[in-house]
């Protein structure tokens, strides 16, 4: 695997891993972003992601 490839795995599994905790504190009933400030976020994630 190239250091490229990886990279881009290692920003897609912290982005899971983001992800997760996000779901685990909705369940838990914890506030966090509105669904427009998500969008947002995930927008610029996957941007870095690919343009890494």
């Amino acid at each position: 695997m190239d250091i490229e490839t990886y990279n881009r795995r290692e920003k897609m599994l912290q982005l899971r891993e983001e992800l997760l905790a996000v779901e685990e504190d909705r369940i838990a009933g914890r506030n966090g972003f509105t669904i427009d400030e998500l969008d947002i976020y995930l927008d610029e994630m996957i941007e870095e992601v690919y343009h890494a």
